[in-house]
């Protein structure tokens, strides 16, 4: 293998591990997140809450495996998060709920963007959850989960709160 491949090659492990990270990041993010919504949300919709925590928490595992599996060490979750906006009810609640799926499918995207084999086909699937998830929570769906509306987005996750 040539001098430039081998460059090329490192960098887009490199740059594999960090969506890897990114999307780990985000995954406890929406972790910490559902754990807001489950507190705010109407009973009949609560299971619906479980049932996105739960797999969000399995992602988020799986995300951390794949990490160490490529030699680094996960990112860890931070001890809280800066919301986008108040959660005061169930109908902000839902809109949270949406908004987290919005930005966990942003992070989905970048990683099939950046990811070889069959990482890319997980993080397709990591995509589509989050897509689904998100129509089910706002009621209606945009054109590209994970891209469109993240275009005035400067961030794909909430942010760790100071």
């Amino acid at each position: 293998m040539s001098g430039a491949r081998a460059a090329a090659t490192e960098e887009e492990k490199a740059a594999e591990l960090d969506a890897l990270q990114a999307t780990l990041a985000a995954e406890h993010a929406a972790v910490y997140g559902y754990g807001v919504v489950g507190g705010r949300i109407h009973e009949e919709r609560r299971t619906e809450a479980r049932a996105a925590y739960d797999a969000h928490r399995a992602r988020r595992d799986a995300l951390a495996r794949e990490v160490r599996d490529r030699g680094g060490e996960p990112v860890a979750a931070a001890a809280g998060y800066a919301l986008p906006f108040a959660v005061p009810d169930a109908a902000a609640a839902l809109r949270l709920a949406a908004e987290l799926e919005d930005r966990v499918a942003g992070v989905y995207s970048d990683l099939v963007r950046a990811a070889a084999d069959g990482l890319r086909g997980t993080a397709a699937e990591g995509l589509r959850e989050a897509a689904v998830r998100a129509v089910r929570w706002r009621g209606g769906s945009v054109a590209f989960p994970g891209l469109a509306e993240r275009a005035g987005t400067a961030s794909a996750s909430p942010s760790p709160s100071a």
